[in-house]
């Protein structure tokens, strides 16, 4: 059995990554949607956007790192990390472009627009949710770049 890279596929640290990026996500995509008419701008549906396609990825990926790790075997398949990585960048890339796009705007708002846009507790609900976004995307660069490092071991074994 080959050492393990924590945080890469099949770790129990990679478990805690994908659960924290979904819970991340999840309360992103709660403090935009509840109570809040988000649709009325374009950052904030891509957010909304985004966050629905990266809980279902990282909870997918969760059960796969629970299964490896309650049965001890990591899946270490150069096929399935690469689709991983892909998959993990995409994502990690889309993630802060609808976090930074979502907190430019809400600065915007905030700042410059003044109190024609939104009141304090609909702009704070807005800046939370960009600070949600931003620590769900800090969790996908980390796990995109321990498993881009497991890729390139098993393509040198390759």
């Amino acid at each position: 059995m080959e050492p393990q890279l924590p945080g890469s596929i099949g770790t129990s640290a990679s478990l805690a990554i994908r659960l924290g990026q979904s819970l991340f996500s999840v309360a992103s995509l709660l403090f935009m949607c509840v109570g809040v008419q988000f649709y009325a701008y374009t950052s904030f549906c891509f957010l909304v956007t985004i966050k629905g396609l990266t809980i279902p990825w990282s909870l997918t990926l969760a059960i796969v790192d629970a299964y490896s790790v309650f049965v001890k075997r990591p899946s270490r398949q150069l096929h399935i990390v690469l689709v991983i990585v892909i998959g993990d960048w995409i994502l990690s890339f889309l993630s802060l472009a609808a976090a930074c796009s979502t907190a430019s705007v809400s600065d915007f708002m905030v700042t410059e627009a003044g109190a024609s846009f939104c009141d304090g507790k609909v702009c704070s609900r807005y800046r939370l949710s960009a600070a949600m976004a931003c620590m769900s995307w800090s969790l996908s660069v980390a796990s995109a770049l321990f498993n881009l490092w497991v890729l390139s071991s098993l393509y040198s074994n390759y």
